[in-house]
């Protein structure tokens, strides 16, 4: 969901970086994986680009930097639904991908970013963009997503 970017102030609050529109989802979760550790936050608030937050038992900038460069993650559960047209990308890993004939290109394995838009790395290592002019259909039920991109590409 995002990444720890630095320490906010000298009373413990940390600054995170977070993933491509997912501030308000992170700000409203209750807890955080920061790591291997479960944080409860006491506070969160969107600054700019990132959010601040206070984190229960991180009192100090000392304690704050330590956690600088941490990935953050939340439980699913805790997300509740993405809305119509939306999807957390978590929920489309392990989807089948084929292309608008019909032909078979991979199982989604895992999302990359390359700062401007997500991308789908299948089993195999092909890379798929995630924009409108490629994804064609996503199916939740069946778990397929539809794609216009060639076999062979």
């Amino acid at each position: 969901m995002g990444r720890v970017a630095a320490a906010y102030g000298v009373r413990g609050w940390i600054k995170v970086a977070p993933g491509a529109g997912v501030a308000r989802a992170l700000a409203a979760a209750g807890q955080w994986w920061i790591g291997e550790q479960c944080y409860e936050v006491t506070q969160a608030k969107p600054h700019g680009a990132t959010l601040v937050a206070q984190l229960a038992g991180i009192a100090s900038r000392e304690q704050a930097l330590a956690l600088k460069g941490a990935r953050v993650a939340v439980e699913r559960a805790s997300l509740g639904e993405a809305g119509a047209g939306h999807y957390f990308l978590a929920d489309l890993v392990g989807m089948e991908v084929l292309n608008e004939q019909g032909e078979r290109l991979g199982q989604v394995e895992r999302w990359l970013s390359n700062g401007a838009k997500d991308v789908m790395q299948l089993a195999g290592g092909r890379l798929i963009p995630w924009v409108g002019a490629i994804v064609k259909e996503v199916d939740l039920e069946t778990k397929r997503i539809v794609v216009d991109w060639g076999a062979d590409w």
